[in-house]
C-alpha cells in the first residue's frame, strides 16, 4: 500500500504528487508500420521503428491525391533518434536532445557482482570518457561538466560491473551519465540506493533494473500552473539537469519461493535530484509502475500478466543501509 501523499517526506520539493494523480489509459495500440519503409539500425526511432506510410482513402480529389507528406523522409529521417548501445553489463538508450541517457537496462546476479581476482574491475583504473559513437553535435563532452556544480552521475553504477575491467570501463562513457547533485545525493542517498539494489541478490538469483532521468512538472507558486523547469549546463548550455531519477526493479528467481517460477517481484522508485537526508525511508519514494510509465513515456512489463507480478517491498525489506563509501569515491569532483 502506498503512503498518502501528505505523509511522504520531501514532497515539498514539488513533483512527486504527479505520480498519484488518477487517470491514464493502460491500453496501448501499436503504431502502424509501412512495409518496405527504411529501418534505422543502431537507433530506436519513434513508434514501430519505421517511417509511417500515408493513408490514402479512395476517391480523393486530384489535389489531395497528390499530397504525400511522408515523401520528405526521402531526404533523411529527422528523428527523434535514440542511440542504442549494447555494453557488457548494460544496455543504454541515449537522448540526443537532452544529452542524457533516456534509460539504461542492467542485469545483475550474485555471480556478476563478484570480482574476479584475475581480471576483475577496479574503478581506479577507469576514466570518464566521451562516447565517440554519438555525432559530435549531439554528444556530451567532458568540458560540459567542468565547474558545473554537478557530478557525472552513473545510471548503470560502476560497482555493478566488478566482474570485468572492460565492463566497468564502459560504465564511464558519458552516455551513461546524468548531472546529479553530488554531496547528499549521488555520493550519499543515491549510492545507498544502488547498494540496496545489489543487496537484492541475497534474496534473488537474478535482478533486472531500468534506471533513468525524469523532468517532472512542479506547481508554480505564482500562477498555480504546473510547469517543467530544469537547468542546462555546458558550453554552450546543452546538457539537461534532470529534476528526478527513477529505477524500475524486477527481481527473479526468489530463493525463498520456487526459484524456477516465472513470477517476478516488482518495485518502482522516483526520487528528486536533490539532497536527501539518510533518515528518509526508501519506501517514501515508491510509486505505482503505471504512474512511472505515464511520466517517462516508457512501457514496462506489458507482456507479464498481473497474476505473475508480486510487490517487491512486501517480501524483501526495502531500506537503505548507510555505508561509509571509499573516501576517494566520495571526494570525486563534480568536474
Amino acid at each position: 500500500m502506498f503512503r498518502p501523499i501528505h505523509s511522504i517526506p520531501l514532497l515539498s520539493l514539488g513533483s512527486l504528487s504527479y505520480f498519484f494523480w488518477a487517470g491514464g489509459d493502460k491500453s496501448s495500440t501499436a503504431a502502424p508500420s509501412a512495409p518496405g519503409a527504411p529501418a534505422f539500425p543502431g537507433s530506436v526511432p519513434p513508434g514501430s521503428g519505421r517511417v509511417p506510410a500515408p493513408s490514402k482513402p479512395g476517391n480523393l480529389p486530384a489535389a489531395d491525391a497528390a499530397v504525400n507528406p511522408a515523401g520528405f523522409f526521402a531526404y533523411g529521417f529527422p528523428g527523434p533518434v535514440h542511440d542504442l548501445e549494447t555494453r557488457t553489463e548494460f544496455v543504454s538508450v541515449y537522448d540526443r536532445q537532452k544529452r542524457n541517457p533516456y534509460y539504461v537496462v542492467e542485469h545483475i546476479t550474485p555471480e556478476s557482482l563478484k570480482r574476479d581476482a584475475a581480471g576483475g574491475g577496479d574503478r581506479k583504473n577507469s576514466v570518464f570518457k566521451e562516447d565517440e559513437q554519438i555525432p559530435m553535435k549531439f554528444r556530451g563532452f567532458l568540458r560540459d561538466y567542468f565547474r558545473s556544480g554537478y557530478d557525472r552521475g552513473h545510471q548503470a553504477p560502476a560497482a555493478d560491473a566488478k566482474f570485468s575491467q572492460v565492463a566497468m570501463d564502459e560504465t564511464f562513457y558519458l552516455t551513461n551519465m546524468s548531472p546529479q547533485v553530488g554531496a547528499g545525493f549521488n555520493r550519499d542517498y543515491w549510492a545507498h540506493f544502488e547498494d540496496f539494489v545489489r543487496r537484492l541478490t541475497t534474496g534473488y538469483g537474478s535482478v533486472r533494473v531500468v534506471t533513468g532521468p525524469l523532468y517532472l512538472p512542479k506547481k508554480d507558486p505564482v500562477d498555480g500552473k504546473y510547469k517543467v523547469t530544469y537547468e542546462v549546463i555546458g558550453n554552450p548550455p546543452n546538457i539537461a539537469v534532470p529534476t528526478h531519477f527513477f529505477k524500475l526493479i524486477v527481481a527473479e528467481k526468489s530463493f525463498k519461493r520456487n526459484p524456477s517460477s516465472d513470477d517476478i517481484a516488482v518495485a518502482a522508485f522516483v526520487m528528486p535530484n536533490a539532497v536527501i537526508p539518510n533518515e528518509v525511508p526508501l519506501t517514501s519514494f515508491e510509486v505505482p509502475v503505471d504512474a512511472l510509465e505515464r511520466s517517462s513515456g516508457l512501457e514496462f512489463l506489458k507482456m507479464v500478466p498481473d497474476n505473475k507480478k508480486r510487490q517487491l517491498c512486501k517480501e524483501f525489506s526495502c531500506n537503505i543501509i548507510v555505508r561509509e563509501f571509499n573516501d576517494t569515491v566520495k571526494a570525486l569532483p563534480s568536474a
